[in-house]
């Protein structure tokens, strides 16, 4: 059982909650159920928790809330359900840290797929990724830190960054001087390829160079290939942890 995933699912509608706890459990996970952000907080305080399953919509604190507090403290993988499915509530879930997201309604088998998708991501190491000795990676004198999850700038000042701007800048530091179209950038990092309308990478990639402090009009260190996708330029050394 132990071996098994764990998977907490928090949702305030309690048929839903039974309905995926009964599914996932079939399916071999273990899972564990929350109402609402207390009951979340008080499970990840005392228990083994895999991946969250979290809806959008809750009392009291919502789901963006939710996940945005979590991912200052912990890179634990979060799936975002929303009964809404617009592009600009996915693009906030994604930017407040969420691994993926599944629009409701939606069959259970794929919120399965999507779980063990975002599983693999998170715990098998991904191709082109530097030997397991080196902890970081230099760049541009910045230094992304694998272990701990933070970026820090030439100043030695560390820089928050989101799951989802973490994971993006690692797919560039891991593919350096190659350009990358929107669909490789969001199979590398989501899982999914993107649809005609899907602007969320170009968003990330707006927010990340924010914290990379880059000129917007003109960008030297994730550059900008018309109708062909964008490029990390600049050579990438990788290092042990100090």
């Amino acid at each position: 059982m132990e071996n098994l995933p764990h998977i907490l699912i928090v949702d305030d509608d309690r048929e839903i909650r039974t309905l995926l706890a009964d599914y996932l459990d079939a399916n071999a996970c273990k899972t564990l159920t929350a109402a609402d952000g207390t009951e979340m907080r008080n499970i990840l305080a005392t228990t083994r928790v895999d991946l969250i399953v979290l809806d959008l919509t809750l009392p009291g604190e919502d789901g963006l809330t939710l996940c945005r507090n979590l991912r200052a403290h912990s890179s634990l993988p979060v799936v975002m359900l929303t009964a809404r499915g617009s592009a600009l509530d996915r693009i906030l879930g994604l930017e407040m840290g969420a691994d993926d997201y599944l629009p409701k309604p939606f069959e259970p088998r794929e919120l399965l797929a999507r779980i063990r998708s975002v599983l693999r991501r998170t715990q098998a190491l991904p191709p082109n990724l530097e030997p397991p000795e080196a902890d970081c990676l230099r760049f541009a004198g910045w230094l992304l830190d694998l272990t701990a999850r933070h970026l820090v700038n030439p100043q030695d000042v560390v820089v928050a960054l989101s799951g989802a701007e973490f994971r993006l800048l690692k797919v560039f530091l891991e593919h350096p001087n190659r350009v990358l179209n929107r669909d490789q950038l969001l199979n590398l990092t989501q899982g999914r390829d993107a649809d005609p309308f899907d602007r969320s990478i170009d968003l990330m990639i707006s927010r990340l160079r924010q914290k990379l402090g880059e000129d917007a009009r003109s960008p030297q260190i994730i550059k900008t290939v018309r109708n062909e996708g964008y490029v990390l330029a600049a050579s990438v050394t990788a290092e042990p942890r100090a």
